[in-house]
């Protein structure tokens, strides 16, 4: 507004020293989730696999045209997937951390 920001909105519903700040990530631990996904897969389990991803993450499966969007459909998709014993290999990282989220994409 006349070039300077100001607030247009503001709530405040805790006191300052109970407010949860963002962890930092450093990149080999977001590499690290890698292993962790695919070692949940050399288990065999749909259960495990699907428990890596978030309530709200969703899967674009490699052999599948479902969106998969919650636990149920992620495990579901996993039940016959792992039935072929895949194991995955990073052939190429390009890893990028910001405030809550990071992404390693290759």
């Amino acid at each position: 507004e006349d070039g300077e920001w100001k607030i247009c909105h503001h709530h405040s519903s805790v006191m300052p020293e109970q407010m949860a700040f963002a962890e930092a990530i450093t990149e080999q631990e977001v590499k690290d989730l890698f292993h962790l996904w695919n070692d949940a897969l050399a288990t065999g389990y749909s259960d495990i696999v699907a428990k890596r991803y978030a309530k709200n993450g969703v899967l674009l499966p490699t052999v599948s045209d479902t969106p998969r969007t919650d636990y149920d459909l992620i495990k579901d998709y996993f039940d016959a997937f792992l039935l072929k014993k895949p194991q995955g290999e990073i052939i190429e990282s390009h890893v990028l951390i910001g405030t809550n989220w990071a992404q390693d994409a290759g």
